[in-house]
């Protein structure tokens, strides 16, 4: 069964900013994907994710940030890393070159039936 959780330990994740936040997907006892952000000023930045090729986890690991994000009343989210590329324009969280989502709050209200819409 599909777990996504908070890491709040960032021991094997190293490579990124030392205030990062680290949410981690499981299968069981197994880690099957991850996205690493940090709140800056206005705006969450997503460091980095693995979500093994699986459109359906990326799009459960960062709403799972998106709505974190939201809850502390910040408005844009950023993607610093070109990881999950294909699969952040399938799910339109970005497109072209802007890594950038703006006014998350709305995106989300707007997304509901995504996943009809990308089969």
């Amino acid at each position: 069964m599909l777990e996504i959780r908070e890491n709040l330990s960032p021991d094997g994740y190293r490579n990124f900013p030392e205030d990062s936040h680290i949410t981690e997907a499981f299968d069981g006892d197994r880690i099957i994907g991850y996205i690493v952000y940090s709140y800056e000023l206005n705006k969450t930045v997503v460091h980095g994710m693995d979500d093994g090729g699986d459109i359906m986890l990326c799009d459960g690991l960062v709403r799972s940030v998106i709505f974190k994000s939201c809850l502390k009343a910040v408005d844009t989210l950023v993607f610093g890393s070109p990881d999950c590329l294909e699969n952040l324009r399938c799910l339109k969280f970005i497109t072209g070159d802007n890594f950038t989502v703006e006014n998350i709050d709305r995106f989300m209200n707007g997304c509901k039936d995504c996943k009809n819409k990308i089969q």
